[in-house]
């Protein structure tokens, strides 16, 4: 993920680029560079061929899931504190070459533990020791969500709050859930949730992707209590709970290049059905992130390049979407209410020298 030369960029791109972004929605191994998956690769004894490494960073019309991949690097890969570290100041280097001025991004710490070997504590360290470098050296804000893996036990989920309780740092805000969602409804994790809750981390959950229900949306938001909901794009096969979201308010992380809707719906039809598109509809507010960009094959500046292009969003959505980011983060209100204003006023200064019309018309 790097940041492309000003003059291969349209007026759009280029306005898209130099916006101030917040990134709620993505993960550690999911950034992975592939130079740096190669090296991981060599220092492991190459336990993957080179073809597969291929595969991993070759995105078709019908991409495969990047499961095997996050899975690759916590049972054979990643080895060292070491390795987080150089991990995350990677990431929030791509992502502060995209003008993303605060990140939060999720770290699964059972697969750290129990795959890797790593103690948590050290692992913590070297992460947090990578925001601060990548601040000092980018001037970016990195902070950490500790992710449930949901493929593992609600046991695990409760062992590692307990991990991110007795090692509290400011840096490490909230706790998540991810992996894959088939068979895996988020009341399974009730008490880990209860936990961070009570320890008073803030909570955010994937829910409502993979196809999988509104009703494990619901249930997130109602049982969990989560304060945010990441994907969530199911929610739109129920309009009256979506209305019901929409008057709580709720943050949705959403991600254009998601995988599933991408094998599932068919390449003429694909920007028009997906749920994306209808949500704000609904009165939904959105925010637009990577996840995982380097398989993703996506920067920041392409993510809401997609929002415009794909499912054709107009320039007062997209402020509006920055300014979701900012209401979603989870910030100092005092600090949010400076930086909507900032923010806000760069937006409308970058727009006022766009061309007249710089989007075109999506069919």
């Amino acid at each position: 993920m790097t940041q492309p030369a000003a003059t291969s960029l349209s007026p759009l791109e280029s306005f898209l680029h130099a916006i101030p972004k917040v990134e709620l929605h993505c993960h550690l191994f999911g950034t992975v560079r592939k130079d740096t998956f190669i090296d991981l690769n060599r220092h492991a004894g190459q336990p993957l061929r080179g073809d597969e490494i291929e595969a991993f960073y070759t995105r078709g019309e019908k991409p495969v899931g990047v499961l095997r991949v996050l899975r690759a690097l916590d049972a054979e890969l990643v080895r060292s504190a070491d390795d987080l570290h150089r991990l995350t100041f990677e990431y929030l280097e791509d992502a502060a070459s995209h003008n993303v001025r605060y990140a939060e991004f999720f770290w699964n710490p059972t697969g750290t533990v129990h795959e890797s070997g790593i103690d948590y504590r050290k692992a913590q360290d070297a992460i947090v020791r990578a925001i601060h470098d990548a601040e000092r050296a980018h001037g970016i804000t990195g902070r950490l969500i500790a992710a449930i893996d949901r493929e593992a036990s609600p046991e695990a989920a409760v062992e590692m709050v307990r991990w991110v309780i007795g090692n509290r740092c400011e840096e490490v805000i909230g706790i998540g859930i991810d992996y894959r969602e088939n068979d895996r409804p988020p009341e399974l994790f009730q008490q880990a949730y209860a936990d961070a809750r009570r320890a008073g981390l803030k909570t955010t959950a994937h829910a409502g992707e993979f196809g999988m229900p509104w009703t494990n949306v619901r249930t997130a938001l109602d049982l969990l209590k989560v304060d945010r909901i990441d994907h969530g794009y199911t929610v739109v096969d129920q309009p009256d709970f979506a209305r019901a979201c929409a008057e709580r308010g709720v943050i949705f992380t959403v991600v254009p290049t998601n995988s599933y809707y991408l094998r599932t719906l068919p390449p003429e039809r694909w920007a028009l059905d997906h749920p994306i598109r209808r949500m704000p509809g609904l009165g939904l507010r959105i925010h637009p992130n990577t996840d995982d960009p380097t398989l993703h094959k996506v920067t920041p500046t392409q993510a809401w390049h997609m929002m415009v292009r794909d499912f054709g969003f107009g320039l007062d959505d997209l402020r509006g979407f920055m300014q979701n980011g900012l209401d979603g983060a989870w910030i100092d209100d005092s600090l949010r209410r400076q930086w909507r204003m900032q923010w806000t006023g760069e937006f409308d200064a970058l727009r006022a020298r766009l061309p007249q019309d710089p989007i075109s018309p999506t069919p």
